[in-house]
């Protein structure tokens, strides 16, 4: 199975950056992230810096035509949709993976680090101010 998630425009690919994170994408990232580790077949697009994946998509692209941006997230598996106006939860992506479903985590389980340099917002060092990013 084939897992796609377009989401809407984020300050970077994880939405995890900048100084009010939002609680369902730290949990969502986590989410990915595990199934990933469990060779899920899973892809993420990010409305603000792939807007081409966006355009590409039929099934994206008549979705935008008829809710526009605010209905976002859409998940499409297998190139139909599944879910929309929001993040699927992790036994959500591991049923559409055709994976058993994930064991209960700790509730501090997957936290993502807010100092993360993968192309997010990070806190300028020693600086105090912080640093540009969309």
């Amino acid at each position: 199975m084939s897992i796609e998630i377009f989401e809407p425009a984020l300050c970077c690919a994880t939405g995890v950056c900048g100084d009010d994170v939002d609680q369902a994408l730290i949990t969502f990232s986590a989410d990915i992230d595990w199934l990933r580790s469990q060779g899920a077949d899973i892809a993420r697009f990010n409305l603000a810096s792939e807007p081409m994946a966006f355009a590409e998509r039929e099934p994206v692209t008549a979705f935008l035509k008829l809710t526009g941006s605010q209905g976002l997230p859409l998940a499409l598996v297998d190139g139909v949709t599944a879910m929309t106006g929001t993040y699927p939860t992790r036994s959500q992506l591991a049923a559409w993976a055709g994976l058993p479903a994930p064991e209960a985590a700790a509730p501090t389980a997957g936290l993502l680090s807010l100092t993360d340099t993968s192309g997010c917002c990070t806190p300028d060092a020693g600086s105090g101010s912080e640093s540009s990013c969309c």
